[in-house]
């Protein structure tokens, strides 16, 4: 459970911050004293302040929290052990928890990183007793596109981060705010936090204001091309794949869909054709995890057919899962941009 390649190089300080948006520099800020805060000895208790390695004061101290307690024993904290990123698309959040990672000054085996989902599917294969077990001696629990919208899984993942958090682990968090949402100040916090319930006191909320970085000054994505320049541009193209888009949504229907980072092993580009509406709202979801796999390992997609922006009816948009096809629009969008170059070679 480690960032994704995409982000497997990004630190704090090659974060750009956008200079109209001071949420942004504050977030390094904030987050920079929060990984400071997590060196030295487990949370739980273990060790004392001012021992060599332990942490700094800061964060947890402006907070109310209290990184330590006295003496050995094992106590939950009572303060903050966690921070909510909240933002929009594209505010650079992924960015910062993979920093976050990165900068805790702790060995690899003793930090994750990983998606909602993916998180839920290691409840599903290690059960949740052995998931417990298995990250309650982690130093930091970083979650990517934290869902509110299945309350089964909500409730399941609360159930695990309290138990994390009595046991000492740090919590990190990301969610996308809805764009109609952005302009009315009303962000996806305090849906996260009542969501969570009692587990809110864990985190403290760091709004990030911004537009997409993915978008910001960049040209418009590319117009679908024709299928025979995806074709030709697929066979023209070491390691690319060739599919038409109906039945890509067909094989993803057969595949787990914690396997569809396997299906981008080797593969430098994905080239689809007669891309189009998906039918309903199963497949929908499916193809929201292949754009967030494709996306992570920075693989570019080159179509035909309609336009991403055009991939979900009305109906989804509006609807409860309207937040996951933002993002995928937006990230493949991103990706379309990428794939411009291999019609031109």
């Amino acid at each position: 459970m480690v960032p994704p390649p995409r982000f497997d190089s990004v630190r704090f300080d090659t974060y750009v911050p956008d200079p109209a948006q001071s949420s942004q520099s504050e977030a390094v800020t904030v987050l920079s004293g929060f990984a400071a805060g997590l060196g030295g000895a487990h949370a739980s208790g273990v060790g004392r302040a001012g021992a060599p390695g332990a942490p700094a004061e800061g964060w947890w101290r402006t907070t109310g929290g209290r990184l330590f307690g006295k003496g050995p024993r094992k106590a939950a904290p009572t303060g903050p052990r966690g921070v909510y990123l909240d933002g929009g698309y594209g505010v650079g959040k992924t960015h910062l928890l993979a920093s976050l990672w990165h900068a805790t000054p702790a060995e690899p085996a003793l930090k994750a990183f990983g998606t909602f989902v993916e998180l839920t599917n290691l409840v599903g294969a290690l059960g949740f007793q052995q998931t417990v077990r298995t990250l309650g001696g982690h130093r930091l629990l970083c979650i990517d596109e934290f869902e509110l919208d299945d309350p089964g899984d909500t409730v399941l993942v609360s159930s695990l981060l309290s138990r994390l958090v009595e046991q000492g682990v740090a919590l990190a968090a990301t969610s996308n705010t809805l764009p109609g949402k952005l302009g009315e100040g009303r962000f996806a916090a305090a849906d996260f936090l009542r969501e969570i319930q009692g587990l809110s006191a864990h985190f403290r909320p760091l709004r990030i204001d911004g537009q997409d970085y993915r978008h910001r000054g960049l040209p418009e994505a590319p117009a679908p091309f024709s299928d025979e320049q995806v074709t030709r541009a697929a066979y023209a193209t070491p390691g690319a794949s060739l599919d038409a888009f109906p039945a890509l949504l067909e094989h993803l229907a057969r595949v787990h869909p914690s396997r569809y980072g396997a299906l981008t092993d080797g593969i430098s580009a994905v080239c689809l054709t007669g891309v189009g509406p998906v039918p309903d709202q199963s497949t929908a979801l499916r193809l929201v995890v292949l754009a967030d796999r494709l996306y992570d390992r920075e693989i570019p997609v080159l179509a035909s057919g309609d336009p991403f922006d055009r991939l979900f009816s009305e109906e989804m948009l509006n609807g409860g899962y309207r937040k996951k096809y933002f993002r995928a629009i937006s990230r493949l969008t991103a990706l379309a941009r990428d794939a411009k170059p291999l019609v031109a070679q």
